[in-house]
């Protein structure tokens, strides 16, 4: 029994548990914990960026160099960009099928838009697609570590990394000693990642102290339809790449179980990313493989935002009584896979997102968020945990695909059975 109790997934289970109980007999008091879980975020912040850094120049030299980050970046994106397009198919389908908005019959004037006014400021301030594209090139290496962008900590730690290729026996002594850093960073995990009770506790006494049980009652219909379409996702299409790699989902989220409540405690994939890097290393994926899909996955592999965002957008339309034709949704679509990449790294970008959707696309009313923004929390933990999900998947899936993945190794971990050997 002691020793069940020492695991920390069963550890963050019992938080989540005892945090609920606080915010719900006691919300004053469980609004006061929040603290908890921003600080156990800010501590995970604090170590993902010269993680990242250090697995991605460390994982270049044991993969060879520039070629094979440039093929592992290029099939990561394709695959990326595959799955988030279906994930916004899916998304479509769902919302067109249940129809959670309609009969509604809302009007602008019947919505309280000035609760939006914080995230419309956010949405200008970002600058759009360009401003995306020009804020990947860091301002200074220090600025991309500082500010904890992903993507531009992982062009700087890419460059670094061809340039250290070049330097011959000097770069050898520099490889030694990021080995050293990577032992230590991996060790500050280590002690970070026993707070994750405590944050997990924090997060959940504030979220069930604020919004209460009572919230999930409203929309209840559209909360239905964001977690089938995800479900739906997570089984078919996360399942069938599962599927053709030889690896088996189910296993996975048991091996990762976790990292996955963590994120639906504190509603941050980021929380679990510095301990799901070294889970993945564990499974028999080569460091360089998951130092490249994993940060890029956090800015462009976002399927369950995908799926949230046309669902949001689309039931606000039904919820105006607003029509919208096949050729308008597939334009939907097109703007919702820009906007998901144009938001990454702003501070609430999931919802901001379908804020820039909407500017963009016109034909459905921006004040229709309001009425989204009061369940987006509940929203939030289903979108965060298919990205992180999504994300481990396309790593072990671009490790088997570039032939670097130790099967021995993930089918003892996951509890496979050995593969047959064939004659």
């Amino acid at each position: 029994m002691r020793k069940i109790f020492r695991q920390i997934y069963v550890q963050v289970l019992i938080a989540i548990v005892a945090g609920a109980l606080l915010g719900h007999y006691f919300p004053h008091a469980g609004q006061s914990v929040a603290p908890l879980s921003t600080a156990f975020i800010k501590l995970v912040k604090m170590v993902t960026g010269p993680l990242i850094f250090v697995t991605i120049v460390l994982g270049a030299k044991e993969m060879g160099g520039a070629g094979a980050l440039g093929r592992i970046g290029g099939k990561s994106i394709i695959l990326f960009e595959v799955t988030t397009t279906i994930a916004l198919l899916m998304g479509l389908w769902a919302v067109n099928t249940i129809q959670p908005g309609a009969g509604l019959n809302l009007t602008p004037a019947s919505i309280d838009a000035s609760v939006l006014s914080g995230y419309e400021r956010s949405m200008h301030d970002t600058g759009g697609i360009t401003g995306f594209l020009l804020n990947i090139i860091p301002d200074s290496a220090v600025s991309a570590f500082a500010h904890a962008d992903m993507l531009q900590v992982v062009l700087f730690s890419a460059l670094f990394a061809i340039g250290l290729s070049h330097a011959g026996k000097a770069g050898e002594t520099a490889y030694k000693f990021f080995e050293g850093i990577g032992a230590a960073l991996f060790g500050i995990v280590r002690i970070v990642m026993r707070l994750a009770p405590i944050g997990a506790f924090g997060a959940m006494g504030y979220a069930v102290g604020k919004f209460g049980f009572g919230t999930m009652n409203s929309l209840m219909m559209l909360l239905l339809t964001v977690y089938a379409a995800t479900l739906a996702y997570i089984v078919l299409v996360l399942g069938g790449i599962c599927m053709m790699c030889d690896v088996s989902l189910w296993r996975l989220l048991k091996y990762i179980r976790g990292e996955i409540l963590l994120v639906i405690a504190t509603v941050s994939s980021e929380a679990a990313f510095p301990q799901l890097v070294r889970k993945l290393e564990a499974l028999g994926c080569p460091s360089g493989v998951v130092g490249v899909v994993m940060p890029m996955g956090y800015t462009f592999n976002l399927a369950g935002t995908c799926v949230a965002q046309v669902i949001c957008a689309v039931f606000i339309a039904q919820a105006f009584g607003i029509q919208l034709s096949v050729a308008e949704q597939a334009v939907l679509v097109g703007i919702s896979m820009l906007t998901s990449k144009g938001m990454a790294g702003v501070a609430g970008a999931s919802f901001i997102t379908l804020l820039a959707t909407l500017a963009a696309f016109k034909h459905i009313p921006i004040e229709g968020a309001a009425i989204v923004l009061g369940v987006d929390r509940f929203i939030a933990e289903v979108r965060a945990t298919t990205n992180m999900i999504g994300n481990a998947v396309a790593t072990v899936a671009v490790a088997h695909w570039e032939r670097q993945r130790d099967d021995v190794c993930m089918r003892e971990t996951l509890g496979m059975p050995p593969k047959a050997v064939t004659r």
